[in-house]
C-alpha cells in the first residue's frame, strides 16, 4: 500500500471498516422496525437466563437485528465500492482494492463487496453480543426498550472484534494491511467517542430511544 500519514490513516481505517461501525445502527433499525410488520422480534437467547439468574443477552439482541444488520452492512459496502470504484490512493479508497483474488471475492467485485461488508457487520455484532453477555453477568439490565449504560462494554468489544477479524482473516485486502495497525490502535481509543456521536445522530433522527 502507498505510504499514508498517521492521522489520514485513521480516516482510512474508519472508512474501510465503516460497515462494522454502522452495523449497530442497522441492527437497531431491524430490531425496532421489523416487528411493526408483525414479524419478530426473535431474541437470540429466547428469553433464557444464565446460571446467575440474569438474561443471557437480553431482549435487545435479536436474530432480526443480527441478520438484517449484517446484510445491510453488505449493501453499504457495495455502495462504498460504487462511490470510489478503483481508487487506491488517498483516504477514501476502494474497500475491494487489491482484493479481487481474495477468498471472499466470490463471483466478482460486487458479490465480494457484499460478502466483505456482511462479514464486517457480522463480526462487529458478535463483538457487541460478547459485550452484552458481559454486561448481563455484571448485573446490567435493560429497562424496557432502553439499554443499560456501560460505555466501554458498548463500544470496545465490537471494535476489537471487527479489527481482529480484518487483520487476521481478510488477507489480500486493505483491512489486513499491518501498516495500519498504529491507526487502528488509536481508533480503538477514539471508538467510544465515535460510537457516542453515531448514537446521538441516531437519537436525533428518532432511530434510538436514548443517545447512547
Amino acid at each position: 500500500m502507498a505510504e499514508i500519514g498517521f492521522l489520514p490513516g485513521i480516516v482510512l481505517v474508519l472508512w474501510i471498516y465503516l460497515p462494522g461501525f454502522l452495523v449497530n445502527t442497522f441492527a437497531m433499525m431491524w430490531g425496532k422496525w421489523l416487528p411493526k410488520t408483525g414479524y419478530g422480534p426473535w431474541p437470540i437467547d429466547n428469553g433464557r437466563n444464565w446460571k446467575d439468574g440474569n438474561r443471557i443477552l437480553g431482549d435487545g439482541k435479536t436474530w432480526n437485528g443480527l441478520i438484517g444488520g449484517s446484510l445491510t452492512s453488505g449493501l453499504l459496502c457495495i455502495l462504498m465500492v460504487a462511490m470510489v470504484r478503483g481508487s487506491d490512493e488517498g483516504i477514501f479508497r476502494d474497500p475491494m482494492a487489491g482484493a479481487s483474488d481474495a477468498w471472499f471475492a466470490i463471483g466478482g467485485i460486487w458479490t465480494g463487496a457484499f460478502i466483505l461488508g456482511t462479514l464486517l457487520g457480522f463480526t462487529s455484532l458478535l463483538g457487541d453480543l460478547t459485550g452484552s453477555f458481559i454486561k448481563r453477568r455484571q448485573g446490567h439490565k435493560r429497562e424496557g426498550n432502553v439499554s443499560s449504560k456501560a460505555p466501554l462494554l458498548d463500544t470496545l468489544p465490537f471494535a476489537i472484534s471487527v479489527f481482529a477479524f480484518g487483520q487476521i482473516f481478510l488477507i489480500g485486502s486493505l483491512h489486513a494491511d499491518h501498516s495500519l495497525l498504529p491507526s487502528i490502535v488509536l481508533l480503538l481509543i477514539l471508538t467510544p467517542l465515535i460510537h457516542r456521536l453515531f448514537n446521538i445522530l441516531g437519537y436525533k433522527l428518532g432511530w434510538k430511544d436514548v443517545p447512547y
